[in-house]
């Protein structure tokens, strides 16, 4: 079992769930930090979305290629303990925003007008 290999690839599942947390969640806030369109918006949403299934299932094949082959000398001072723990820590760190996203309600500023309504001043 290489220790190396398998700490990168837990490395790239990391950032994966960093890229699934800001674009599902705070996508909204990144366009308007960046003063996007709301054709731009999505664009960043899917592009976010791809990206981070990208790097997630790198580091999981990266992962699986540490468990099969065999472990060197430089493996014995590594720790993937951190890597798995901050792991779990996202993962729920997802859920209760998951979790959160559906009791909020829907005060966002740039709610689209529906067909027939019309803007009072």
């Amino acid at each position: 079992m290489r220790k190396h290999t398998i700490r990168n690839g837990m490395r790239l599942v990391l950032a994966a769930l960093i890229v699934i947390i800001i674009t599902s969640f705070y996508y909204d806030r990144v366009a308007e930090i960046l003063s996007l369109s709301f054709e731009a918006e999505l664009r960043v949403y899917r592009l976010g979305i791809f990206c981070a299934a990208a790097l997630g299932g790198y580091g999981v094949v990266q992962s699986a290629f540490g468990l099969v082959l065999p472990g060197t000398h430089r493996d014995s001072g590594v720790r993937v303990l951190p890597a798995f723990l901050m792991i779990v820590t996202l993962v729920s760190l997802f859920f209760y925003l998951l979790a959160a996203s559906f009791d909020s309600t829907k005060n966002s500023p740039r709610d689209r007008l529906r067909p027939g309504e019309t803007l009072t001043i």
